[in-house]
């Protein structure tokens, strides 16, 4: 058998963990590898290069994907779909391991749905794909997220100032949520609540009182409602480019005009994707990759790899992409209950 393999979407620690693991577990069983390179762009365009194992030896160690990423969608025109119909046929690919979050994973579904033989592995360090309880990058994300906080609360208590710290996630606020219950923030602001700036203030202001500074973590998904609106631009998927709502500095405005103490933001933006994945996501891709050979070779396409508590299973795309993981109501309210 000849599996391909491509990454697609945002790059997160993990992938290459991910890649390493289809490739070893395939050759294992006496099959070969191709990756596509650069996500879908590769099978549409038909770009690829052989995997070899040999390769592959340190790949568990490092960030980003040796395959490169892109955020294209392969079924945006009929003719795509036909190019990448004839470079799957044409190079003989017998399963394909699309690697990748929410977007990636509806791109694999469509084309199961024209060409079967289509498995899928969850990635995103929004930890947002609904099916799984966990998908890496996510740790790695959030560990790069928390130094950053720690390393605010020294700067803002030497200086007693307010400070905010902008991080990744659109609709679902893992992220934020990690860091600041992690990190001990003194206020959380996630895309899963409505902005309330009463509340927001009332925390700085007593943390201020007690300590003379303040943290603050903000997701920039969070919707503040004037001067902070949609960019009007968008990628192939149709979802809206949030680096140029500057969410972060929104924040610490309103909070500085509030307060009157002195605040700071921060984003530390495309910090958090790069690096070397923790334990906790090598282990979880390496494992996520493995099982997804595991379904291709038992002729169980048509599904995604996911973690259900300590085991890993098969699901169908369609229950993997029936609806986007936020963070949950209690585990909310536990981060604003250590809030002051």
């Amino acid at each position: 058998m000849r599996f391909g393999v491509l990454t697609g979407g945002g790059d997160c620690p993990g992938l290459n963990p991910a890649i390493r693991a289809v490739v070893l577990r395939a050759s294992r069983a006496g099959h070969e590898t191709i990756g596509f390179l650069d996500g879908w762009k590769g099978v549409r365009d038909g770009r690829s290069r052989p995997l070899d194992p040999g390769e592959l030896a340190d790949a568990v160690l490092k960030g980003g994907t040796l395959l490169g990423t892109s955020r294209t969608n392969p079924f945006q025109k009929p003719e795509d779909a036909q190019k990448v119909d004839q470079t799957l046929k044409g190079l003989g690919v017998e399963a394909l391991v699309a690697i990748g979050g929410d977007d990636t994973l509806t791109a694999a579904r469509e084309l199961h749905r024209r060409w079967p033989k289509v498995v899928g592995v969850p990635k995103t360090m929004d930890n947002d794909v609904g099916a799984t309880d966990w998908t890496f990058g996510f740790d790695s994300a959030a560990s790069v997220s928390m130094d950053a906080l720690g390393r605010l609360r020294d700067t803002g208590g030497s200086h007693h100032r307010v400070m905010v710290l902008e991080v990744m996630g659109r609709d679902a606020g893992w992220v934020a949520w990690a860091t600041g219950l992690a990190g001990g923030a003194d206020a959380t602001l996630l895309p899963e609540e409505p902005y309330d700036e009463a509340a927001l203030v009332g925390r700085v202001k007593r943390a201020v009182a007690r300590r003379g500074s303040a943290l603050v973590v903000v997701s920039e998904g969070v919707d503040l409602g004037a001067r902070a609106g949609s960019t009007g631009k968008a990628d192939e998927f149709q979802h809206e480019l949030l680096k140029e709502r500057r969410v972060g500095e929104e924040v610490a405005r309103r909070i500085e005009a509030a307060t009157g103490a002195e605040t700071r933001s921060a984003s530390i933006g495309h910090i958090q994707r790069g690096g070397a994945p923790t334990l906790f996501d090598r282990i979880l891709a390496t494992r996520l990759g493995a099982a997804a050979v595991d379904l291709a070779l038992a002729g169980t396409f048509g599904q995604v790899a996911v973690l259900k508590g300590e085991k890993v299973v098969g699901v169908p795309f369609d229950e993997a992409l029936a609806r986007p993981k936020t963070v949950p109501k209690d585990w909310i309210e536990l981060l604003h209950s250590l809030e002051p």
